[in-house]
């Protein structure tokens, strides 16, 4: 099952056109009932599908996306609409007067934008529980969370509204709804795709990344935002197979299914237990508060009760952060990562859960942290939140459950972790996984979708 790839195919040998693709997409986005869908783009996507079918019908190849529907956090610029980051502060603001970097190379490679997608508001939280937009639902139950921030895109792709979608990651923003929806989602490395035209939470951290259905249409939305066609090293990488396990506080506060399948995925490959991994996650957490409460300073002067209240409290803790302690954090954070390359250097993929456990319930969004319950909205992002305090490339990858069908069990995920500029290994090693049936994503069936509402 690889939407994007047979879709663009599809349009490109003229079996299908693109603007009946993109009919078919928003009469699905017109349907949404998961509070994941904030806008969507008619116009511009009937025009763009129009200008694909022009050139197929003349014999020119769109590209590798050709006529292929998708959707953006609404935190990415588009041409003529408000930015909003989730927030009703920003919607009377100037509309942008051109895309996003990112859109702008989707384009080029004949994707068709057709929506915008819900999140925590400013993308501060992990739960995608939005004062304006709803809380975004998760497809396999919809009493439980999709998570967050970026829970509009990932239960988009996972209820099968759209083949593929863009979020960001600061803390684990795409890796945890990746998780908890059962579908792929890349956090790349820091700065190796392009955020030109995205509203910022903390840029010592944020990134953007893909969501989607397999690994090969992972790869190639990838391939086109970062202009790496090569994949050779993905290939050396995943015949060597040079795997370890993340161990210490990685095992900690995570589910015994994650557990199980990291030991049967690398049995005989080395536990490395990392140093200082809970104050690498106490620093990522200053950096995050202080860059982020800088940021939205003048708006909470103006402004400060037009914010949600749980982003509010959480911005102005982050103001009062002194900024000696900031340096501090930053410097501890250069050297954590050297060492932490350098205790790892001999490996191409490490190993460590996603998400800590199964998509909490709405009417209690808590998770069990160290034997207490503890808020998800802040901590679902304990396995991840370290990952990008080093700034390297992980990719959330499903677990192929038995009993994740109507009744079953929920979704749960696992991070293969890269060295820096190191995706191409990690694709290798999730197509590994999902030929031996250890990754893989479970639809929500018709009933599964009918019986949640």
């Amino acid at each position: 099952m690889n939407p994007v790839l047979e879709l663009a195919a599809d349009v490109r040998a003229g079996r299908a056109s693109a603007g009946a693709v993109v009919e078919a997409c928003l009469a699905r986005l017109a349907a949404d009932d998961l509070a994941a869908v904030t806008r969507t783009l008619p116009e511009r996507a009937r025009t763009e599908a129009a200008r694909i079918d022009a050139m197929v019908a003349a014999g020119t190849d769109p590209g590798p996306l050709c006529g292929v529907p998708y959707g953006v956090k609404d935190l990415f610029d588009i041409t003529g609409l408000a930015t909003t980051a989730g927030s009703a502060i920003y919607a009377d603001e100037p509309p942008a007067t051109r895309d996003a970097e990112a859109i702008r190379r989707l384009q080029a490679a004949g994707a068709v934008l057709v929506a915008t997608l819900n999140m925590d508001e400013f993308a501060y939280g992990f739960a995608t529980i939005n004062a304006r937009h709803g809380t975004t639902r998760n497809p396999h139950d919809r009493a439980r969370l999709a998570g967050g921030s970026s829970g509009g895109s990932a239960a988009a792709v996972a209820a099968g509204m759209l083949p593929f979608t863009l979020g960001s990651d600061t803390n684990g923003s795409i890796r945890v709804p990746a998780s908890l929806t059962g579908i792929y989602g890349l956090k790349p490395t820091h700065d190796g795709l392009p955020m030109g035209g995205v509203f910022p939470f903390a840029a010592s951290f944020d990134d953007i990344g893909p969501f989607t259905l397999s690994v090969p249409d992972m790869q190639c939305v990838w391939s086109v935002l970062s202009g790496d066609q090569s994949g050779s090293e993905g290939t050396a990488a995943g015949q060597h197979g040079r795997v370890a396990r993340l161990g210490g506080r990685f095992r900690e506060n995570a589910h015994p299914d994650q557990l199980a399948a990291i030991d049967a995925i690398a049995p005989n490959g080395p536990e490395i237990d990392i140093a200082g991994i809970a104050q690498a996650r106490s620093a990522a957490f200053l950096i995050t508060a202080f860059e982020g409460g800088a940021l939205h300073r003048d708006k909470l002067r103006q402004r400060a009760m037009d914010f949600d209240p749980a982003t509010r409290d959480r911005l102005l803790a982050g103001g009062l952060v002194p900024e000696e302690l900031y340096g501090e954090a930053l410097d501890f954070r250069a050297r954590f990562r050297e060492a932490v390359l350098a205790q790892t250097a001999g490996y191409d993929v490490l190993l460590a859960p996603a998400a800590p456990c199964e998509a909490p319930p709405i009417a209690d969004p808590r998770i069990w942290i160290d034997g207490e319950l503890r808020p998800a909205r802040a901590d679902l992002g304990i396995h991840t939140q370290p990952v990008s305090f080093l700034g390297l490339p992980s990719l959330a990858v499903p677990l192929a459950r038995p009993g994740n069908l109507p009744g079953g069990q929920l979704p749960l995920g696992i991070q293969l972790i890269g060295r820096p500029g190191g995706e191409p290994a990690l694709f290798a090693f999730a197509t590994k996984l999902a030929e031996s049936g250890i990754a893989g994503v479970t639809m929500p069936s018709p009933q599964q979708l009918e019986e949640t509402r």
